[in-house]
């Protein structure tokens, strides 16, 4: 989470242990990152197992574009030296 919203692992632990609380900016950086509005946010009715699969799945295809992607450059590397 802290890497999709550009701020450290150490300030997304504060805001989750209600040691801080976030800036506006923070807030909808947080939400996009969840893919969802910011009011949703401060909504008791959201699925929270769902938003948490949905951001784990987000992820990990983005681990996987990132996988992919230097796999192929890698390889055209390795076929360019030969």
């Amino acid at each position: 989470m802290a890497e999709r919203v550009s701020t450290s692992a150490n300030y997304i632990a504060q805001i989750e242990q209600k040691n801080r609380f976030p800036t506006p900016e923070m807030l909808e950086r947080i939400a996009a990152a969840l893919e969802i509005d910011s009011p949703q946010l401060f909504s008791s009715g959201i699925n929270y197992d769902e938003v948490i699969k949905q951001f784990q799945e987000s992820f990990l295809a983005d681990i996987g574009t990132a996988v992919t992607e230097a796999a192929c450059a890698e390889l055209s590397d390795l076929i360019k030296s030969k």
